[in-house]
């Protein structure tokens, strides 16, 4: 069996490998943190770039079993922002330096919905005097709208894989039409098409899981050529179908220590793509993001939603920086970064390299 240096110094990563590195001793970890740290250095430096996350609306069409904001969650006050809640983040996003904001929201379909996303995107390129890179995550669309949005100013589009497990993907969604596992595919296939920088992500230590399906989803987004990337812990909420399963995961601090080896790992795989610190992160660990920089993220999206609606926007249990400001939570993700000895990038949309490469190489013409 090859070890953790014999495997770290191929050019080729197959499941078992993967496997085995996951599953490496604790004295062998700083081999693939190191080389991580390397690789990045190297193909994308010690920068940070920041995404202003506004989450502007918790309403969703949707019922997925892990998420506190699914559809049947009763006791959940459902909210949307008005464009000038929205605007108003948005320009302290650019007044403070910040390359982009992220429009995140549940998913909705309706044409007014559609219509309103392509108004404020407009509306954000004049405020900011189209200095502002805007990522959106809105769910599962068709062509024609993920084109409309990209033509209204979006520039990047997250939409998560979750697992690349058909079956596993199956078990944490209700069994119809309006969850399939082929229509997040094709989802992923129309946004690629479309001209966007085409961000994905699994959940990490979800039941049934596997050290086999987590090789997989790395090899998965490899295979789909994906240009950011934001995965993270799974972490429960108690007003889902999937909480009953508590008791059969992963510790956390274990989630933790897989989450961070699999950013890694990705950063091994795939050298000059964007990956997110994500805030699922910090819920297990109070340095769980400066962690994540450390083993090869170089995304931080602080929330910039108005403070009075974030305890709606509640997709798992323990999530941070519900009562913080947006200028405290800057001020102090400043500070938590420094000791990491990496930089904000200010000023910079932070485009994924890897989106500018396949673009340049014509490999994926932008229509």
């Amino acid at each position: 069996m090859q070890g953790v240096a014999e495997i770290l110094s191929t050019k080729t990563f197959y499941p078992e490998n993967i496997v085995s590195l996951l599953k490496a001793s604790a004295d062998e970890e700083h081999l693939i943190f190191r080389k991580s740290a390397e690789i990045k250095e190297k193909y994308v430096q010690n920068k940070v770039y920041f995404r202003g996350l506004i989450e502007f609306s918790n309403l969703c069409r949707k019922n997925c079993n892990y998420c506190g904001i699914r559809r049947e969650n009763m006791k959940l006050l459902r909210y949307t922002l008005s464009d000038e809640e929205i605007l108003t983040a948005v320009r302290f996003a650019y007044e403070n330096h910040y390359g982009s904001v992220v429009l995140q929201s549940g998913e909705l379909r309706g044409r007014g919905f559609i219509n309103r996303v392509s108004r404020l995107l407009k509306k954000i390129n004049r405020v900011s005097d189209g200095k502002l890179r805007v990522t959106l995550s809105c769910g599962e669309q068709t062509y024609e709208t993920y084109r409309k949005w990209y033509e209204s100013g979006a520039a990047r589009y997250l939409l998560r894989i979750e697992t690349s497990n058909p079956q596993l993907y199956a078990s944490i969604h209700p069994n119809d039409q309006l969850h399939s596992f082929h229509t997040r595919l094709k989802c992923l296939e129309s946004l690629k098409k479309a001209g966007y920088q085409v961000g994905t992500g699994v959940m990490i230590g979800l039941p049934g899981q596997t050290y086999e399906d987590m090789a997989n989803d790395l090899l998965f987004i490899k295979q789909i050529d994906a240009d950011m990337v934001g995965m993270g812990p799974y972490i429960e909420h108690k007003d889902t179908p999937m909480y009953n399963l508590k008791d059969t995961l992963y510790n956390r601090k274990e989630r933790l220590r897989i989450s961070l080896r699999m950013i890694a790992l990705l950063r091994i795989m795939m050298k000059d793509i964007n990956i997110a610190a994500t805030t699922a992160l910090k819920a297990i660990d109070p340095f769980g993001r400066e962690k994540a920089i450390m083993a090869g993220a170089n995304v931080i999206m602080p929330n910039i939603t108005p403070a009075k609606y974030r305890e709606y926007y509640l997709l798992y249990e323990d999530k941070p920086c519900l009562d913080e400001a947006a200028i405290d939570c800057l001020q102090c993700l400043q500070m938590r970064i420094s000791t990491t000895g990496h930089y904000i990038a200010f000023d910079e949309w932070g485009d994924s390299a890897h989106y500018v490469r396949r673009c340049n190489d014509n490999k994926y013409p932008i229509p």
